[in-house]
């Protein structure tokens, strides 16, 4: 049996040419992402904070990829409406979502929803900042989060919120 010793010197030229040729061809089957309109589904009402800052973000992706942006508001159930009909769309990435923080915290306090909320969304971007605000009526005799959280485990069923 005859040995043949080839010299890395010539391997890896042969072998860039490969994987080149491999990436060109991998980007060339692949269309031009976005290939078409993309969607970006805000569930809350038209004219809330969340729709005028996910219209300002969607104008400039549309100028960034110059493709459409179009906003569409799915409102109700705390968000979670809109936020199930982007779960249902293909996975194509020409469907986007525009919530807020709340998303964890509202699907935690639902006791059934069509989707796993861990699972079902990816998060893309953190686009924006804003405080959160936690207020009780001063007849409501809870200075702090503890206090109000004792409270309502006392009182179960009782203490509403919105």
């Amino acid at each position: 049996m005859t040995t043949v010793r080839i010299p890395l010197s010539a391997i890896v030229p042969v072998l860039l040419g490969a994987a080149g040729a491999s990436i060109a061809l991998d980007a060339a089957a692949q269309a031009a992402y976005p290939s078409k309109t993309i969607q970006m589904i805000v569930p809350y009402t038209a004219g809330g904070s969340i729709d005028l800052f996910s219209r300002a973000v969607a104008q400039r992706l549309g100028e960034a990829w110059g493709r459409n942006v179009v906003v569409d508001n799915r409102p109700g159930a705390s968000g979670m409406i809109g936020t199930e009909i982007v779960t249902k769309a293909e996975p194509d990435g020409h469907m986007l979502l525009g919530h807020t923080s709340s998303y964890p915290a509202t699907a935690a306090v639902r006791a059934k929803l069509p989707f796993d909320p861990a699972r079902a969304i990816v998060p893309v971007a953190m686009l924006a900042r804003a405080p959160m605000l936690l207020a009780v009526h001063p007849s409501v005799p809870a200075k702090s989060i503890r206090e109000l959280v004792d409270l309502a485990k006392k009182n179960p069923g009782k203490l509403n919120y919105g």
